[in-house]
């Protein structure tokens, strides 16, 4: 395994989640509208806000070829819990109207240019989430090392992202960014994944679910960095995210714990988070680990 559990500096306790901890409520339909990217584009984002004054904002990147729509369960729940959410379409989605143009790194390109917009458009602090591929593009917002598009000046690096949270993101996967490059993620950054979240194809595909953990394990340890691991559960939560098509055995209950780990973990860092240390107790089918 991955982890050396004798050198982190966390902690490893039980977390009994249950479904009745998340708020619930009927979310209406998104607010749509169209902000500019730096390159020209037109960018769609997709809005949701609580009712009553909001808690703070998140910006949300989904995962490769998939759409904000289908995260439904994930964003419901912090819309219910105070949050406004925002979420652009990104060229690679298959609802994208260009994304059969898209050749190369031009997604990856058009992912931070997508991200930059929708921060400026907010103009204010956020905390980013994202999943798979925009679990990538939300950690180098927070200071990840990740490839730097062709034309693009300055720092990857958003001063207005105070935490960041990764379901499954990507582990070394150069030429995007090696194990190394997650070492210089300078914000509170939660790290998700599960042992059934394997990369297909692998030399050791039935532990190729620990390379997700890349981010968690690279750099120094300051005690604000969080992972979260769940037992049978794979990179779509057997098709309740990001791809529907993608199912499996019913993972609904790892989903809700994986989503109250996200409101506890913004009830700490985020922009109107307490800023205190995360307190997890664990059961057999998850652990939660800090260092």
């Amino acid at each position: 395994m991955i982890i050396n559990r004798r050198s982190l500096l966390g902690l490893i306790a039980g977390f009994p989640l249950a479904k009745s901890t998340i708020a619930t409520a009927v979310i209406h339909a998104p607010i749509r509208r169209v902000i500019g990217t730096e390159d020209g584009r037109k960018l769609e984002i997709s809005s949701w806000r609580p009712d009553g004054e909001a808690i703070a904002t998140i910006l949300f990147s989904h995962g490769f070829a998939s759409a904000p729509r289908h995260y439904m369960p994930i964003i419901s729940a912090w819309v219910a819990a105070g949050y406004e959410v925002h979420a652009p379409l990104h060229m690679d989605s298959r609802d994208h109207l260009g994304h059969a143009k898209l050749q190369g790194m031009d997604s990856w390109a058009a992912r931070i240019q997508d991200m930059r917009a929708l921060s400026a458009n907010h103009g204010a602090d956020h905390a980013a989430i994202g999943h798979s591929f925009g679990g990538l593009g939300v950690l180098t917002m927070g200071g990840a090392s990740a490839l730097r598009p062709d034309g693009f000046a300055g720092s990857l690096r958003d001063s207005r992202t105070k935490c960041a949270f990764a379901f499954s993101p990507p582990g070394s996967t150069p030429p995007l960014i090696d194990k190394a490059g997650y070492g210089s993620i300078t914000v509170p950054a939660f790290i998700q994944t599960g042992t059934r979240d394997v990369l297909t194809g692998s030399v050791d595909e039935t532990e190729s679910w620990q390379d997700h953990l890349s981010a968690f394990e690279a750099g120094p340890a300051r005690g604000d960095r969080y992972c979260l691991i769940l037992a049978g559960v794979d990179h779509y939560f057997g098709g309740l995210i990001c791809d529907p098509s993608k199912t499996g055995p019913d993972q609904s209950s790892a989903l809700h714990v994986a989503i109250d780990a996200s409101l506890k973990f913004l009830a700490s860092y985020g922009p109107s988070g307490c800023g205190k240390i995360l307190s997890f107790t664990a059961d057999s089918t998850a652990e939660f680990y800090r260092r």
